[in-house]
């Protein structure tokens, strides 16, 4: 299988924040945020395997500024690693104001995919071509993150004692 760059996947949706999307206050609600985050990881994964994707592990997501009606919101998202069948996605999401041109980062995340096959098992995908040293970076975090992801699904896996 041939490998590919992290740029032949990566995305960036642009949308404009509404008042359906906001909470009482004008801040837009965070499960729209999520949203937004998983669709962008989502087209990453898929775009890099070629196939069907779901999503296994959110990692973290991390809220770091309000997003308000009016807002125009753009989610950035990148394969950070790739393993047999699954696949790490950072993703970033800026609020821009549109009279301003103020930005700002809002939120960050890391979420896990597998790519399916047919008959809905998972499946391999083409191995990750770094370029540079922030991608090279970018990889060693993300192997780091899934030896503690795999050591606390161990801990929750285990027997419990009663």
């Amino acid at each position: 299988m041939e490998g590919k760059r992290v740029s032949e996947s990566q995305v960036v949706l642009s949308q404009m924040m509404q008042p359906e999307h906001a909470n009482i206050l004008g801040n837009v609600h965070g499960g729209w945020i999520m949203k937004l985050i998983d669709e962008a990881g989502a087209i990453v994964a898929s775009r890099h395997a070629r196939k069907p994707v779901v999503t296994v592990v959110v990692d973290s997501i991390r809220f770091c500024a309000p997003v308000h009606v009016g807002d125009l919101v753009h989610v950035r998202a990148r394969l950070t690693q790739v393993w047999r069948t699954s696949m790490e996605v950072e993703v970033e999401v800026e609020a821009e104001a549109l009279l301003t041109g103020e930005r700002r980062v809002t939120s960050t995340a890391y979420l896990v995919y597998v790519a399916l096959d047919e008959a809905g098992r998972p499946t391999p995908v083409p191995p990750l071509l770094l370029v540079g040293e922030e991608e090279r970076r970018r990889a060693e975090e993300a192997e780091r993150r899934r030896v503690e992801r795999l050591a606390r699904r161990a801990t929750e896996d285990a027997p419990r004692a009663r």
